[in-house]
């Protein structure tokens, strides 16, 4: 069976979670006012959990013969996350909600991503993708407690 569509899939993954990656490092640096003692620590902890996923995926898309994209231009090309400029005044809560809806899209991009990986019997994907979503999964759930 070709791993193709598994390579494709992969190779998505690794962008979003670039760009997801680079998304908490911003909200880290321009969190201001109620909730920052507790934010801005959490956001380094939601970007190592990004970081080890994305290695992860990026290491086993090498290991099925894959080439993982690996320079901004080809996150920001291939990433379906939105992303925009920083600018101050945003309220800690309109910071996670771009949180939430970047989290949502990679909830959805794993549940495509055992699927493909399902359909090309490569199980160890499989894997890969069903113990990141359990992770997003749960992160989202405590991001959308947040903002109630």
């Amino acid at each position: 069976m070709s791993n193709e569509h598994t390579q494709e899939v992969l190779n998505q993954t690794v962008a979003d979670l670039s760009k997801a990656s680079a998304l908490v490092h911003q909200i880290h640096w321009y969190l201001r006012g109620t909730g920052f003692l507790y934010l801005h620590p959490k956001m380094d902890e939601l970007k190592d959990q990004l970081d080890e996923h994305l290695d992860e995926f990026a290491e086993r898309l090498i290991t099925i013969g894959g080439s993982p994209v690996s320079t901004l231009a080809e996150f920001d090309k291939n990433s379906k996350i939105e992303m925009t400029p920083a600018v101050w005044g945003k309220s800690n809560s309109e910071r996670v909600k771009e949180l939430i809806v970047a989290y949502k899209y990679l909830t959805q991009l794993f549940k495509d991503g055992i699927k493909i990986a399902g359909d090309d019997g490569d199980d160890v994907t499989v894997d890969l993708y069903t113990t990141a979503l359990g992770d997003i999964e749960k992160t989202l759930w405590m991001i959308e407690a947040e903002v109630g």
